[in-house]
């Protein structure tokens, strides 16, 4: 996930950071920690959230481990519904899935195959429940 963006209307915040200056208009220059070296200081004002005193919005840096292309994966930690739309000429299945991000918890529909094949370990015990329910 690119920071900024997971899934629609869902905007992620990290910092908070000192302003060292403004190069335009809408350009500030932000003092990044040691840890974010990959990270180009230079931000336009619309990626940026004047900060406001709420301990919950802030995701700590060392948290967040940053890879070279400035991307980082969250983790899924359950299933908790599915379910299938019928479009015109197909059904698509999906799950419900909580999400552990850092500190906050959030729930998505995800396309369940995509789901699958990146995290088999979550559907195991799905399929181990409904082979149980097949022999009785």
């Amino acid at each position: 996930m690119r920071f900024g963006k997971k899934g629609k209307l869902s905007p992620r915040y990290m910092g908070p950071y000192k302003i060292i200056r403004r190069i335009g208009q809408v350009v500030y220059e932000l003092e990044l920690p040691q840890e974010l070296p990959t990270l180009h200081p230079v931000f336009h004002v619309s990626m940026l959230r004047k900060w406001i005193g709420d301990p919950s919005r802030i995701t700590p840096t060392e948290d967040v481990h940053v890879t070279r292309d400035i991307t980082y994966e969250e983790v899924p930690i359950a299933i908790l519904d599915r379910q299938v739309r019928k479009l015109r000429n197909k059904e698509v299945a999906s799950v419900k899935v909580l999400w552990r991000n850092q500190q906050v918890e959030e729930i998505t529909w995800e396309a369940e195959e995509a789901m699958k094949l990146k995290y088999p370990h979550l559907f195991q015990t799905d399929e181990k429940d409904e082979n149980v329910e097949l022999r009785r």
